[in-house]
Order: structure tokens, then C-alpha cells, then sequence
């Protein structure tokens, strides 16, 4: 059984996160706006006050609101991670100065890496990921496909530093 903490009491993740949720963004659009007039802070805390109570109250929005900020907790942290291998990878005018086509080689590789660890990370297309990898014919395939990409990134090292 798992532990359950404060944090995560029905309560809580019911009615008081989506509350509060709700009252800060009202809050801040009215105070931003001024839709109420100026200096109406406390016009605005209590329509802010208002419209939560009533978001709380209600089912179905609460459950699109959780979903939605469920989605973009999990699209900031890929985000995140795309932008930190792509700074590794685009250096900046001191470090590892790379080629334009290398630097786009790496872009691609990236992209390619970050979708199949979402994939992963989700537990999506297991079918597909288990018929390329833990097929009876895999083993050999990946290791023949390595041995060609490296002879390949030899010829062309090769072949590029003898022009």
C-alpha cells in the first residue's frame, strides 16, 4: 500500500489546490486588467473569492483543469529537457565549436532521442519498441546496423579531412 502524505489528502487535491489555483488567476487577470477600476484590490479578492468557491463546487471543470495542468507539468519538464541537451549540443562562442551539418545531425538525434523517452517514460508503444528490440532477429540487427554506422562515420571522417 502506498503511503499517503498530507500533501496528497482528498481534501486537499479536491478542493483547496483547484481554489486556490482558480483565486490566483482570477486575481491576478482582474488586478492586471483593471477591469474593476483602479486601487480595487479588495473588489477583486472577493470576485476572485467568488468565482473559485464556484469552480470548486463544480465536477467537471475541475477534473479539465487537473487534466490540463497535468499536461503542462509533463510538457514543461520535456521542454526543459530539450532545451538542456540542446544547449550541450550548440555551444555557445567559448567550448566545442561543431559544423553547421553536424550541429543539425545532432539536433535530429535529439529530437528523435527526447520522443522515444516520452514514449518510454509513458509506457506507449511497447508493442512496437518490443518487436524491434526483443524480436529473435534483433540482436543481430542492431549490431550489424552499429558496426555499418560506424564504418560509415569513419569513411566519412575519412574522406572529409583527406579534401
Amino acid at each position: 500500500m502506498v503511503a499517503e502524505t498530507i500533501l496528497q489528502s482528498e481534501i486537499l487535491t479536491k478542493f483547496v489546490y483547484p481554489f486556490l489555483l482558480i483565486f490566483f488567476i482570477v486575481f491576478a487577470v482582474l488586478e492586471k486588467t483593471k477591469v474593476l477600476g483602479d486601487d480595487q484590490k479588495q473588489l477583486n479578492a472577493l470576485v476572485a473569492f467568488v468565482i473559485g468557491l464556484i469552480f470548486v463546487g463544480a465536477v467537471f471543470p475541475k477534473l479539465v483543469v487537473a487534466n490540463m495542468i497535468l499536461f503542462l507539468t509533463v510538457a514543461l519538464i520535456v521542454v526543459f529537457v530539450v532545451l538542456l541537451l540542446w544547449g550541450f549540443v550548440s555551444s555557445g562562442d567559448k567550448g566545442l565549436e561543431l559544423s553547421k551539418g553536424l550541429k543539425t545531425f545532432l539536433f535530429i538525434v535529439l529530437g528523435i532521442a527526447v520522443v522515444i523517452a516520452v514514449f518510454w517514460a509513458t509506457g506507449v508503444g511497447g508493442g512496437f519498441f518490443d518487436l524491434l528490440f526483443s524480436s529473435n532477429w534483433s540482436n543481430a540487427f542492431w549490431t550489424n546496423f552499429l558496426f555499418i554506422v560506424v564504418i560509415a562515420a569513419a569513411l566519412a571522417l575519412v574522406l572529409r579531412s583527406s579534401k
